[in-house]
């Protein structure tokens, strides 16, 4: 019982104690990330995902090619020859190149491809800032900013990190390191959620109640910094939507079960058009 009434107090305090520019600092925030969404190298602007076969792939504006430019983009740009993860390029004019899922993509004026892996799968991603989602995007939908949903959630480390088993839209499954989870409680019951590290930051993949109504269906994404002193600052009103809401070419990462919660969390960022 003494452990609960300190954890509700943690959970409460940043909420009762909200500074008085957060509604402002939350405003810009989510002002930031929708200017980064409109970026011409965005997830906005890929306009294509093309699964590599082993041996010769074929790039060009040719509708038949494998890997399909824009009408703009030359007819028979060259050859993609693809052994295990790496693709040896083959312009039909200019220099050889090897390409791997760290290369600097092939540009084609303002279009450029990527190389990416996943699981056996490899693939090309093709990047444009001429892409309908982008050139007609309608601009991004939050709750209204909510102090009760920010929360001085309580961290605890697993000792050693744990594997979190991380399933994405193709049906494969990765694993990712768990170093810990966030334990946050509402109306007196505690509820915990399981983030992997991604970069400099931890990175929650959960879904809530109202993936059948107000949010995405798949589930959001919410990213904060590491824990400090035990303690994890988790602001669901910073919840966003994933990548795959904004393109078909995305393969997004899925909520592990254990961060399916039977909590409505009424906070965050909306869902996107028909997402």
């Amino acid at each position: 019982m003494k452990r609960l009434s300190l954890l509700l107090a943690a959970s409460l305090a940043l909420a009762a104690s909200a500074d008085p520019n957060y509604v402002q600092d939350l405003a810009q925030w989510r002002k930031v990330r929708e200017e980064k969404l409109k970026a011409p190298d965005s997830w906005l602007a890929v306009a294509g995902l093309f699964w590599l076969h082993e041996g010769e792939n074929k790039v060009g504006s040719d509708p038949l090619s494998d890997v399909v430019l824009p009408k703009t983009g030359p007819v028979h740009a060259g050859i993609l020859n693809l052994h295990g993860k790496v693709a040896v390029w083959k312009p039909t004019t200019g220099p050889s190149a090897t390409l791997d899922e760290n290369s600097q993509p092939l540009a084609f004026g303002a279009v450029n491809l990527f190389l990416i892996v996943r699981g056996p799968k490899i693939g090309i991603r093709m990047k444009d800032p001429a892409a309908d989602t982008r050139v007609h995007f309608t601009g991004l939908k939050w709750y209204d900013a909510k102090p009760e949903w920010h929360f001085k959630a309580k961290w605890t480390a697993y000792t050693p990190a744990r594997t979190l088993r991380v399933p994405n839209v193709l049906g494969q499954v990765t694993d990712e390191v768990a170093p810990g989870y966030a334990e946050f409680i509402v109306n007196g019951k505690t509820y915990r959620l399981d983030p992997f590290i991604e970069d400099d930051h931890l990175f929650f993949i959960f879904k809530d109640p109202t993936s059948t109504s107000t949010t995405y269906g798949a589930g959001r994404f919410l990213y904060t910094p590491f824990a400090k002193d035990g303690t994890l600052d988790l602001d669901f009103n910073k919840a966003e939507n994933p990548p795959c809401v904004f393109t078909a070419y995305a393969t997004c990462p899925l909520p592990p079960k254990q961060n399916v919660l039977p909590l409505a969390i009424p906070a965050g960022e909306l869902r996107y058009g028909k997402h």
